[in-house]
């Protein structure tokens, strides 16, 4: 006898995902927010690059990919909008493993998940570099440390997240 009903720890962990993100997009707002209005007076020269990595400058876009790509994810293996559209053009609710399988079997999609978990990566690398500044541990003696967390974080999902399409463009796995 299970401890809780069919699907309700999916849906619990659903609803936590959910309000994370939503927590996640205010504080990325508020953020940008304060950084508007700490200085009454726009730089007047340009922005000196030589500090910010690509992962700093992009955190915004990659932020914007990540939500397209989310969206996008659930309407083509959660709600089955565009997975339909497979090999066989079938989208079979419950059966996971047979909709990843043909929708990675196309080659756009499975590119449009490598790209997207790319971007994931530099936003979790940066996220994480980041966590420890805003914390306030932020010491040269720990940034070597820093930088091996965020990379070490940002490779494990990302490698993760892309070895799925790319195990089915590959043949490794198939229906």
């Amino acid at each position: 006898m299970p401890i809780l009903p069919r699907t309700v720890a999916l849906w619990l962990m659903r609803l936590g995902l959910i309000a994370a993100v939503g927590v996640h997009i205010h504080a990325a707002y508020g953020l940008t927010i304060l950084n508007h209005n700490a200085r009454s007076v726009k730089y007047q020269s340009p922005r000196d690059y030589q500090v910010a990595n690509f992962a700093s400058r992009t955190m915004r876009w990659t932020g914007v990919i990540v939500v397209l790509f989310l969206f996008w994810h659930l309407a083509d293996l959660t709600w089955g909008w565009w997975n339909g559209t497979g090999n066989d053009g079938v989208f079979v609710r419950g059966d996971v493993y047979g909709n990843v399988v043909r929708s990675f079997e196309r080659v756009p999609v499975a590119t449009l998940y490598i790209v997207a978990n790319i971007a994931l990566g530099f936003h979790l690398f940066h996220g994480t570099w980041s966590l420890f500044q805003s914390m306030g541990w932020n010491n040269p003696r720990f940034n070597k440390w820093r930088r091996y967390l965020a990379v070490g974080i940002a490779t494990i999902v990302v490698v993760g997240n892309v070895s799925f399409p790319i195990a089915v463009l590959a043949g490794i796995v198939g229906e």
